[in-house]
């Protein structure tokens, strides 16, 4: 379920998965596959480097200097298209974009079944012909300042905390953690 995360351009913005059993993340208006995200960001995470052995977790190394620019690919959603994430899941309304993936692939009638699914990549042809009726895919900048503590995805902006905020967003599988604590394997390659 995607969650709020400080901006530094928006203020708070929605961030996550938003079903269980599809491997596509949202940011607002912009949808993308996780593990593009993953391997995108890794290479930010490569120039950040690791943090001084004096600081707390996830802190940006300063010796590490400059800009990083790199083109992400997103569907772009307009807001209307977007659809009603809860009532979706409550099986309530099945608007737009994600209505529809939640038409076909339902939220869990057991709780305990609330959990990412690590094989959500076998989803990925059904939601890829979903989400071609509702956005236009394209190109946005992503890029890293080190010496401003900012990151972006297209018009978010993020200090470097947040920008770790979001990576450990998905390592851990979202607000409800991967099914039975296992990974996909884009997470448990190393960068």
């Amino acid at each position: 379920m995607p969650l709020a995360f400080d901006s530094t351009t928006h203020g708070k913005i929605a961030f996550g998965f938003f079903n269980i059993d599809v491997d596509m993340l949202l940011l607002e208006h912009y949808f993308f596959f996780a593990d593009d995200f993953w391997e995108t960001t890794a290479r930010f995470r490569q120039r950040i480097g690791a943090a001084p052995n004096n600081a707390p977790p996830n802190t940006p190394n300063p010796t590490k200097q400059g800009v990083m620019r790199v083109d992400f690919q997103v569907w772009d959603i307009p807001p209307g298209d977007v659809g009603d994430l809860m009532g979706a899941i409550h099986g309530l309304r099945h608007t737009g974009f994600i209505g529809e993936v939640y038409e076909k692939f339902p939220f869990p009638k057991r709780p305990d079944e609330f959990k990412q699914m690590p094989h959500g990549k076998k989803n990925r042809p059904a939601v890829s012909e979903i989400i071609k009726k509702y956005g236009v895919k394209r190109n946005i900048a992503g890029w890293l300042d080190i010496e401003t503590d900012r990151f972006a995805l297209g018009e978010y902006e993020f200090t470097t905390v947040s920008f770790y905020e979001l990576i450990d967003y998905v390592q851990r599988g979202g607000m409800p953690g991967w099914k039975d604590e296992t990974r996909p394997e884009y997470l448990t390659q190393r960068i």
